[in-house]
């Protein structure tokens, strides 16, 4: 029985190796990204309930941005604290700014995917960039960065969307060890043609794949999923590219109690359930691969069966994972994580599996 783990154990070794290396490294291993300027109209979106803090701080941000042609457009999603007096203000105060005011409605009731609907249609530019309410880019030049990588047929750009670092918190490093770790994935799989989602934090398409998919039509009636839902139907190898440069980079308050990211995690695996079916099993197969790499180990250590050998798997599976992870890291200027990653991963692994269990009993709650 020993003897078949073992065999069982090296072929997991070697689907992660293949992960870390083969997969990964596309991003892992790729050269700086140039900042090219152009001069492409631009519609920054920003939806936003009940975010009187963040706007009061970010807005501002946003409409000082060191770009030609861009308006920004501030979605109200019928908040009830003073987000719409907010908006209200910036817009007098800025003239590029564009309000939509959302009210309730009873067939779409709190579902952000509405509200982002009626401002994408209210957008006067073809090509739109979109954030959250709590993010802020990292400079001036965020549009500038994000607009560059727009092409005649790439026509959908993937970002990042990176946390606040916040000292002496291991949940922190957990936090953006596996930000990085799902930047690193779908930015991987878009340069190998294979797109399968973005994050709402850091996106921009042209307006029209947004029609071209009706769109959010098809998974409406899903509450999360405006961002990683949509990239999964739109995008294509012909379509997307990815921006990682630093100039491209917007951040945001992570959770800071446990229990607050064990539910936020709980709503992305229930919305990754509505992938298409190879997304899933891709995602699956890699996270399995994860979890059956700890637990054989932990069987062959504990009855020391070919110890020499299994250390030694143990110890080339980590280094490939770990190169790819450390320049990763480095080009999300996220460096720190690489030191923690050990404890980092296999406190994530098991925190995913607890989630996936979780979720199987009860449903997870979605948009305010």
């Amino acid at each position: 029985m020993l003897i078949l783990i073992l065999y069982f154990f090296i072929a997991v070794v070697a689907i992660q190796i293949a992960y870390y290396l083969g997969v990964f490294g596309k991003f892992a291993f790729a050269k700086a990204q140039k900042i090219t300027p152009k001069r492409i109209p631009i519609s920054v979106i920003v939806c936003a309930k009940n975010e009187e803090e963040n706007v009061a701080k970010y807005v501002p941000l946003l409409a000082e941005q060191n770009y030609p042609d861009f308006e920004i457009v501030l979605i109200d999603d019928a908040s009830s604290d003073n987000t719409l007096e907010l908006f209200e203000a910036f817009e007098k105060q800025y003239s590029n700014i564009r309000l939509v005011k959302v009210q309730n409605n009873e067939a779409f009731w709190a579902n952000k995917k509405y509200a982002l609907t009626l401002g994408i249609k209210a957008a006067k530019k073809e090509y739109l960039l979109f954030t959250d309410a709590d993010c802020y880019p990292t400079s001036k030049d965020w549009i500038t960065a994000m607009s560059s990588q727009f092409t005649l047929h790439k026509t959908i750009v993937l970002g990042y969307g990176g946390y606040e670092k916040i000292a002496n918190s291991f949940l922190n490093k957990i936090i953006r060890y596996e930000t990085v770790l799902t930047a690193v994935q779908y930015f991987s799989w878009a340069k190998l043609g294979h797109p399968y989602m973005g994050v709402g934090r850091n996106m921009a398409y042209k307006k029209e794949e947004f029609f071209r998919v009706n769109g959010f039509i098809n998974h409406i009636q899903v509450r999360s999923g405006d961002d990683d839902l949509f990239i999964n139907e739109a995008a294509n190898g012909g379509n997307t590219t990815v921006a990682y440069s630093p100039e491209s980079f917007t951040y945001s308050a992570p959770k800071k109690t446990y229990k607050e990211w064990f539910t936020q995690k709980r709503r992305h695996v229930a919305t990754a359930k509505h992938y298409k079916a190879i997304d899933q099993f891709q995602l699956a197969f890699f996270y399995s691969s994860q979890l059956l790499f700890f637990i054989l180990a932990i069987v062959l250590l504990a009855f020391q069966f070919q110890w020499i050998v299994v250390t030694a798997l143990i110890g080339l599976r980590y280094l490939c994972a770990w190169i790819a992870v450390g320049f990763s890291a480095g080009k999300l200027k996220e460096k720190d994580i690489k030191f923690w990653f050990p404890f980092i991963e296999f406190a994530l692994v098991f925190t995913q599996f607890n989630v996936f269990l979780t979720n199987i009993f009860s449903k997870p709650v979605n948009w305010k």
